[in-house]
């Protein structure tokens, strides 16, 4: 495992942890971090993240996450030993919603040939 796969890793795992332990916002309560990806001279970090619920949920937890920021950026700091702490940006991650969605069509499509298994 190289470097910048170490320091993505540590900062998700951070993150997670301040959101669920440290923030009191009920906004962040059903948010998981999926990805950090931080640049190569450490100033950046693509936050990826994703909710449990609606569309609602979503705008929700971005603006729970927006205006955490630098909270979170803060507790990051202090509980990592990095020369610079990255600024963070959040990004909704649609991945776990679309691979779901695409379970769902084809639980459909082998229902479908469940009914007629000779074809169309």
């Amino acid at each position: 495992m190289g470097r910048m796969e170490r320091i993505n890793n540590q900062v998700k795992r951070e993150i997670g942890k301040i959101i669920q332990r440290e923030l009191g916002d009920p906004r962040l309560q059903f948010v998981t971090i999926t990805e950090a990806d931080v640049s190569r001279d450490l100033h950046n970090a693509r936050i990826r993240f994703s909710v449990l619920g609606e569309t609602s949920a979503v705008q929700a937890a971005k603006k729970g996450l927006e205006s955490a920021r630098g909270m979170i950026r803060k507790l990051l700091g202090k509980s990592m030993n990095m020369r610079h702490t990255p600024e963070l940006f959040f990004i909704y991650d649609q991945s776990i919603e679309m691979s779901a969605r695409i379970e769902e069509t084809l639980k459909e499509i082998h229902d479908e040939h469940e009914k007629h298994p000779t074809g169309y």
